[in-house]
């Protein structure tokens, strides 16, 4: 099988090289690629790329994530997480490829305390949620094979995530606040990429089953909770470990206001998922602390 892998050095990226490699041949490019196109910014030569080497899957782990950024540049968000994945999609569609592509609760108002279903009204609150609502949107209207996956709080070993930034700030400071108002699911990109492995080999033999799909780790936590289990879990694996900090205290998020506003409830309901591929999603406690292990060393 022919792959081809948009993003393959981001947080998720990353881990799908790893993953996908037994299913086929992998093609992994980035905006930084130079034999082929892989810049979400440039749709037009992304397309040519599609149409040269036909893959018989695209997988876009690519996208423009910076949240607040996407405020101030709202066209660069538009294009890359909306046009884009729009183009990729028709080119799959052409081709009788399968596109599979990746979203987030930022799609959510964040409203309410249940878990979000993918039946439930998108009503994104920043251009960032916009612009990948969107995406979704032109994906579908394509008619493309596709599996989308929405996704949230996602961390990984590998890059900067909110578990390294906390174990850094707490060595550095004698008070930490974190927001204890906004609830979710850290979720590994190991998890993810080794679920979309899954459900691709699952797609190719039962392509009735292509479509929207929630997909996080089990369990709920606020940032708050999540910074505690960190720094508990860092000072376990490592006694001498030097923590600083002595206060962690929760706050509000309007007392740390942000260029773009945050769901307040990022919960997500993945039964569908599990149902569907026949697996079971681990509580996120699991992947922080095998993450923070090997972070630590």
């Amino acid at each position: 099988m022919n792959i081809l892998l948009l993003g393959k050095n981001g947080q998720l990226g990353w881990e799908l090289q790893r993953s996908l490699a037994p299913l086929g041949q992998v093609t992994m490019l980035d905006r930084h690629s130079r034999d082929h196109c892989g810049d979400l910014s440039r749709p037009a030569d992304l397309a040519a790329t599609v149409r040269a080497l036909r893959p018989q899957v695209i997988v876009n782990a690519a996208a423009h994530t910076a949240v607040d950024r996407a405020e101030s540049e709202p066209e660069l968000a538009h294009t890359v997480n909306a046009v884009a994945p729009g183009v990729l999609a028709e080119e799959a569609a052409r081709l009788g490829a399968w596109l599979v592509h990746y979203s987030t609760d930022y799609v959510f108002d964040g409203s309410g305390s249940h878990p979000w279903r993918e039946t439930d009204a998108p009503a994104p609150l920043s251009v960032y949620g916009r612009s990948k609502w969107e995406g979704e949107q032109r994906i579908a209207q394509t008619g493309a094979q596709h599996l989308i996956v929405r996704t949230s709080w996602v961390y990984g070993a590998r890059g900067g995530n909110f578990a390294k930034t906390m174990l850094r700030l707490a060595q550095e400071r004698e008070r930490l606040t974190v927001i204890h108002d906004q609830w979710g699911a850290p979720t590994g990109a190991e998890l993810l990429a080794d679920c979309s492995a899954h459900a691709i080999r699952h797609l190719l033999t039962h392509p009735q089953d292509a479509g929207l799909y929630h997909l996080a780790a089990a369990g709920e936590a606020t940032w708050f909770s999540y910074a505690k289990y960190v720094l508990e879990q860092a000072q376990q694996a490592q006694p001498a470990l030097e923590i600083k900090a002595k206060e962690l205290l929760p706050i509000p998020a309007s007392a740390y206001p942000l260029p773009a506003p945050r769901p307040h409830n990022s919960r997500l309901d993945c039964a569908r998922f599990q149902s569907t591929f026949g697996l079971v999603l681990p509580p996120w406690q699991q992947g922080v602390a095998r993450m923070l292990m090997e972070v630590l060393g």
